[in-house]
């Protein structure tokens, strides 16, 4: 093994992080959370991996070590959810996920005696919400978004029910997933450390397929069947909690059920409004004429995307009364079309069914899976060679590497065009074909 000093070991480790395109921007907050995570040797070691799922076999050659020993040490990982395990086409394979969604989460998603989780969450505090390079990263570093919102789908009625693909309800997610695994949030068990959580459902984080799977393994989820899992969606619909997900077609690894308060994406989604950090659903809100202003879709959106019009002459309002008399009312909702994330959560809050969703003109494009997602990001952030040179992915399809590396050598219009023709053609097919 290559000897490393600590500095070094946790410096080549962030390197590795930011080989994929969602990274880590360095700094003295992040290295603490590393030196939390990962022993100096550990940080060492990983910052050896590739980025896609490996064997044993394949952790040994690169450490130069037995495969016993290997894999003593790649288990030991997953055990602690830095790695993740897994069974794939007959082979057992590991995987380093991202920080998020990955193993900063999963260091917070069960009450744990062996790290500081108190000291973690001051840490992820400060690195997320203070610092916020991470943050900007992670949520407007790619025109393509890694997660995506998904509406509540008890609101959904007419139209509205014939229009929306399977991928886009969450509970379509969770009737086809392999494996479920229900987890404490990451997001209000940081907060509770901090003594700012709110009272909404700490353990109703969902995952799914091989990472629900690995997490189960090492009892950082429980598992759960397709009917308790659609028993605590409803749960969260009651709760105003807003699905936030993989932002893929197929193979969702998580949904998450958010708060406006402790939710890193939605808490992003206020604080960088219109840049739409989030994914949004293909709807929107649409306020009826017949709108009481009672105000109680204001104090339910999560994000703050309603508020309340003063009278004016162009926004007046009519409305019945129980009464049965006419009269005028001086305020009433109005939407802001160009942060609302769609969710519907204001649509359930109204007590005279007053709002009702409408498709929204802009088109959502979908990553068909996690593979295309990636390749897209790396293409936006022009990573994609650490893609194709360090996993070998594209070995099968030689033609896509060609196609795809002359992408790069675009200029930065042009590799916009050809990005979007790849998004809904021709990378779309192929990455179906590859996976």
């Amino acid at each position: 093994m290559s000897h490393h000093t600590a500095k070094d070991s946790y410096t080549s480790l962030n390197e590795r992080l930011n080989r994929f395109p969602m990274g880590a921007p360095p700094s003295e907050t992040l290295y603490k959370i590393l030196e939390l995570l990962f022993s100096e040797k550990e940080a060492g070691l990983v910052a050896q991996l590739p980025l896609k799922a490996f064997t044993v076999k394949t952790a040994a050659k690169i450490w130069r070590v037995s495969e016993l020993e290997a894999a003593k040490i790649l288990d030991e990982l997953a055990s602690r959810a830095i790695l993740l395990d897994m069974d794939y086409k007959g082979e057992h394979k590991y995987v380093l996920p991202p920080p998020m969604a990955g193993f900063f989460e999963f260091s917070m998603m069960r009450t744990r005696g062996d790290v500081d989780q108190a000291l973690l969450s001051e840490l992820f505090y400060q690195y997320l919400n203070v610092e916020e390079d991470f943050v900007k990263k992670l949520f407007l570093g790619t025109e393509t978004r890694f997660i995506k919102t998904f509406v509540n789908e008890s609101v959904l009625a007419g139209d509205n029910l014939v229009q929306i693909l399977d991928y886009d309800r969450a509970s379509h997610v969770i009737k086809t997933a392999e494996h479920i695994g229900i987890s404490t949030c990451y997001c209000r068990h940081k907060k509770h450390h901090l003594g700012t959580a709110c009272d909404a459902p700490m353990d109703i984080c969902m995952t799914f397929g091989h990472t629900a799977a690995s997490l189960i393994k090492h009892d950082y989820a429980r598992k759960v069947d397709v009917s308790e899992c659609l028993d605590l969606l409803q749960l969260a619909y009651s709760e105003n909690l807003v699905q936030c997900g993989e932002n893929v077609q197929e193979g969702v690894n998580f949904i998450c059920n958010c708060c406006g308060c402790c939710c890193e994406a939605l808490v992003a989604a206020k604080k960088f409004g219109m840049m739409h950090p989030v994914e949004t659903t293909g709807f929107l809100p649409d306020v009826q004429s017949s709108c009481t202003g009672c105000g109680l879709c204001v104090k339910a959106c999560p994000i703050d995307a309603i508020k309340m019009t003063q009278d004016k002459v162009e926004d007046s309002v009519y409305n019945l009364t129980d009464s049965g008399n006419d009269k005028r009312h001086n305020q009433f909702a109005k939407v802001d079309e160009s942060i609302c994330l769609g969710c519907g959560v204001c649509v359930r809050n109204c007590p005279r069914n007053h709002i009702k969703l409408k498709s929204r003109e802009k088109e959502i494009i979908t990553p068909v899976n996690s593979a295309h997602r990636i390749v897209m990001m790396a293409i936006e952030k022009g990573q994609l060679q650490d893609l194709i040179f360090d996993n070998q992915a594209f070995h099968s399809h030689r033609a896509m590497a060609a196609v795809l590396s002359s992408i790069l050598k675009l200029s930065p219009v042009h590799r916009a065009m050809a990005n979007k023709q790849m998004q809904s053609k021709y990378l779309e097919r192929l990455i179906r074909m590859m996976t």
